[in-house]
């Protein structure tokens, strides 16, 4: 059973077991067990080790560590998962002077996120892509899928579109006018209404906050400690750290964990520091990181993972910054 198999199966028991105390985890030498947040996330693996003061603080600042070779409990997996969720604020929107998908200027193959209006606050926007646009401005699209399932959608109910257009992201409505299956599956949406434009960027970035493990450098496999990310876009991440990890220009390490719907996806690759502010009062850092070496499946897995929090953005930038 390797490492990580053992930390997944240890976070489903349900054993009472303490979180570590500031005590119990060593300064400047290597860590007999490997450390994991409430949720059974892996934060330091076996043999890291804590430099300094600012580290150690940060940790416990941060997270709440538990022993990852001992059982977390369910409770307390419970109520990481509930701090996870985003928030409800607000999407920053402005009203745009866009009132059909031409306007919008919407290509072929634009990524699209779908989810049904009825209850829609809160719900996961699941991925499609636009396949046609009709003379009456009618809109194709592909079945949008969860977890290797089609979304069930039923006809005549209205659906909420996030597109991403060239310039800007729009969110608009749509009446589901068709469920085609030939020659594959497809839906006809109707002509776009309430649209409404979020102001122009590269990318959106949304609230996140998870675990990232850093290792300092390009080359090696083991990770020197860990960092929360702050926010998250298509492009990148931004994340506070103990102290500035790097300068303008590096490349760091990272691994995190992307939870979207009930699915997880483990990304670990290499990041350029594009941005570093560091608090004088506190030493900490924070750190714009572009993640420009994902694979396609990674990208998807970040896309996936902003549009299921469209509703809490922070704002639109045209960097990583």
């Amino acid at each position: 059973m390797t490492q990580t198999t053992a930390i997944d199966a240890n976070a489903e028991a349900a054993t009472d077991i303490a979180p570590l105390t500031p005590d119990a985890v060593p300064l400047n030498e290597p860590l007999a067990w490997p450390v994991v947040d409430r949720d059974g996330t892996l934060l330091l693996e076996r043999a890291a080790v804590i430099v300094n003061e600012a580290e150690h603080k940060f940790l416990f600042q941060h997270f709440a560590p538990y022993r990852g070779d001992q059982p977390v409990t369910e409770a307390a997996a419970e109520t990481a998962k509930d701090s996870a969720k985003p928030s409800n604020a607000a999407a920053s929107a402005e009203s745009g002077a866009a009132t059909n998908a031409r306007d919008m200027h919407l290509t072929i193959g634009a990524l699209m996120g779908l989810r049904p209006q009825m209850g829609a606050s809160g719900a996961p926007m699941h991925p499609c892509r636009l396949i046609g646009l009709a003379p009456n401005d009618a809109m194709f699209v592909t079945l949008p899928i969860a977890e290797g399932r089609p979304v069930p959608i039923t006809p005549s109910e209205n659906v909420e579109i996030v597109a991403i257009a060239s310039q800007a992201v729009y969110r608009f409505v749509c009446t589901v006018e068709g469920l085609c299956q030939t020659p594959f599956d497809y839906l006809v949406l109707s002509k776009p209404a309430n649209i409404r434009r979020l102001r122009e960027r590269r990318s959106i970035r949304v609230r996140a906050q998870f675990p990232v493990r850093y290792g300092i450098g390009e080359e090696g496999e083991q990770y020197d400690g860990v960092a929360i990310a702050r926010g998250i876009s298509a492009l990148g991440i931004s994340v506070s750290a103990a102290w500035a990890l790097g300068k303008v220009g590096e490349r760091l390490r990272v691994a995190f964990e992307l939870r979207s719907g009930g699915a997880v996806t483990s990304i670990a690759t290499t990041a350029v520091v594009r941005n570093v502010q560091t608090e004088a009062a506190t030493g900490n850092a924070t750190l714009g990181l572009e993640l420009d070496r994902l694979t396609p499946a990674e990208q998807m897995a970040m896309k996936v993972y902003v549009f299921d929090r469209q509703d809490d953005v922070l704002y639109w930038t045209g960097s990583v910054r």
